[in-house]
Parts: C-alpha cells; sequence; structure tokens
C-alpha cells in the first residue's frame, strides 16, 4: 500500500506536527493515516489494535468522523490529497486525541511509536495552552489579521512569549525527560509573589537548587517527613542568600503537593527528587475549596 511506503523523518519537528493537528467537535485531533505513518504502521493495522481494544478508546481519545467532518477537512486542507493521502478509503477515518496517542503508542510497544507519542503529545498540549492562554487575542483578530500572523516570521517568537507566561493545567513526562519536568517545577515556583508551600515526604537538597529561582523575599515552608535528606546546614546557607526556609515534619501525607501564594494548587506524581527518573505526572487542582482543606491540614499539623 502507499502508506506502508511513507517514510518518517529521523526527526520531526513540532512544526510539522502542529500541521497535522485538526480541531473537530472542539478537540484537537490527528487523522488515523497521519498517525500511522509517523509511528511507522500501516493505517489498517493501527486501527485494528484500537477496534480489538475499544474499550480503551472512549470518544475523549479517538472517534470516527463523519462523512460530512471528512469531506469539510479535505475541502479546507488540501494537503489531504497530496501523495494519494486521504483518498480512494474504504472506510471513514479515526481521529485521536493525545491521549488516545498515548494509549496506542503503549498498546503498540513500539519503540519508534513511544518516542513519536512523547513529541505529539507535547505539541497537542502546547498548543492547546496557547489557543487557551490566548482567546480573547485570537477573538480580536479578524480574518486577515489571523492569516497574517499565522504566516508572519514573527509568530514563532509571539508564541514563545506567550507560551512563558501559559498557566500549567496538566503534563505527562516520560522517563528521561528530566530537563522538561526540572523546568516546570522552577516555572511552577516562579509564579509566587508571597509564598510557597511544598509537601514531600522524600525530599532531598535538590529543592534548594530550584528554590534559587524563586522571587526574593517570598516564604519557603517544606513540610516533610523524617526519610528526607535534608540537613539543617543546607537550610541555614539557604536563609543566608534566599531567606525565608522552613522546614516542619509530619507524618501525615502520603502524596506530593505545591502549593503557590495558597491559592494555586499543583499535585505530583512523584517526588521532586525524581523528577525525570519514571513515567509521572503534574496536575493543576483549581478547586480552592480543597486547596483550603490542605492547608488547614498543614496548620494543624504544625
Amino acid at each position: 500500500m502507499e502508506e506502508n511506503r511513507l517514510i518518517i523523518q529521523e526527526e520531526i519537528s513540532n512544526e510539522e506536527i502542529k500541521k497535522l493537528i485538526y480541531t473537530i467537535r472542539g478537540k484537537q485531533v490527528m487523522l488515523d493515516s497521519d498517525v500511522a505513518r509517523l509511528f511507522k504502521y500501516a493505517t489498517k493495522d493501527l486501527n485494528r489494535n484500537v477496534k480489538n481494544n475499544i474499550e480503551r478508546f472512549p470518544e475523549y481519545y479517538c472517534f470516527q468522523l463523519t462523512n460530512e467532518e471528512y469531506k469539510s477537512l479535505r475541502c479546507k486542507n488540501f494537503t489531504l490529497n497530496e501523495n494519494g493521502r486521504g483518498q480512494h478509503r474504504k472506510y471513514l477515518p479515526y481521529v485521536f486525541t493525545e491521549y488516545g496517542i498515548t494509549m496506542l503508542a503503549g498498546l503498540l510497544k513500539s519503540e519508534v511509536a513511544v518516542n513519536v507519542s512523547i513529541k505529539i503529545v507535547n505539541t497537542f498540549i502546547e498548543m492547546r495552552k496557547f489557543i487557551s492562554a490566548n482567546g480573547q487575542l485570537f477573538e480580536r483578530l479578524t480574518n486577515v489579521e489571523y492569516k497574517l500572523l499565522e504566516h508572519d516570521k514573527k509568530f514563532d517568537e509571539i508564541f514563545n512569549q506567550l507560551q512563558h507566561e501559559e498557566n500549567i493545567k496538566q503534563k505527562i513526562f516520560f522517563e528521561g525527560q528530566i530537563y522538561d519536568a526540572y523546568s516546570i517545577i522552577i516555572d511552577i515556583i516562579r509564579k509566587a509573589n508571597k509564598k510557597i508551600l511544598i509537601i514531600d515526604n522524600y525530599i532531598n537538597d535538590s529543592i534548594l537548587k530550584m528554590l534559587t529561582k524563586k522571587k526574593n523575599n517570598v516564604e519557603v515552608i517544606i513540610l516533610t517527613s523524617n526519610k528526607s535528606n535534608i540537613q539543617n546546614i543546607d537550610v541555614q546557607k539557604f536563609n543566608k542568600e534566599y531567606p525565608v526556609l522552613k522546614i516542619s515534619k509530619t507524618n501525615k501525607f502520603h502524596d506530593r503537593f505545591i502549593i503557590i501564594d495558597n491559592k494555586e494548587m499543583y499535585h505530583l506524581g512523584a517526588s521532586i527528587k525524581d523528577l525525570g527518573k519514571k513515567c509521572f505526572g503534574i496536575n493543576r487542582i483549581e478547586d480552592i475549596e480543597i486547596i483550603n482543606k490542605i492547608i488547614n491540614f498543614y496548620s494543624e499539623e504544625r
């Protein structure tokens, strides 16, 4: 088949991936044929894996396009007709969200699929955060302005500037993404204007290096257990240059949290000292009632 002869580049860029992502039914998705090409699979084999494990693919992971949706997509995106791509299909294509792509990579158990899926998922999240953070800006742009912006070389510069100010909602890190995990913790720390509360039973002095990036005069409280490996002498030295850091001990917490200015809370799936060593997630919890409960529970423990 034609798609079997398609060869993926050794390194596909984020920009190339962005061109393969479409918005359908209010979701950002990628066509099954594009996912198959990037994973080095035949489309029919990829879809067979989905059908054989359909219980793992709810609609927000994967869904099949209607005839109208597919016709509209082909009309709007002439690239679907290049190299025979998307032509003469017996069945309507499936599309995958980032969740479906991650699930699919795990099912296929292919090193190529796993590595490419990480890059795809990061691009999905990057685009979604950009659109979410700048929704009002896009609403103000006319169609002409948007086209100019889209094709202007300065678009990447604007994107990078706005990306720096994005709100972190959720992020999954895979084994080996040490720098990326480190960077997102730094971004969270830099958000604080007054106070940072870190709850982590297995903290060590690696957190001190991260906390040097905090704003001046931001108070830091680390709530940890006796199993942590951070010395009083390290805290004293830190406070001479980056005050104020306090350490409290408790055995009442199992999970790990970072609370910023008593109003933003992040739940960490792994200890901060283990960032990037295994697959784990970071999620922002926005329910202020839950945040207050954690803060009150901490206050009772002091």
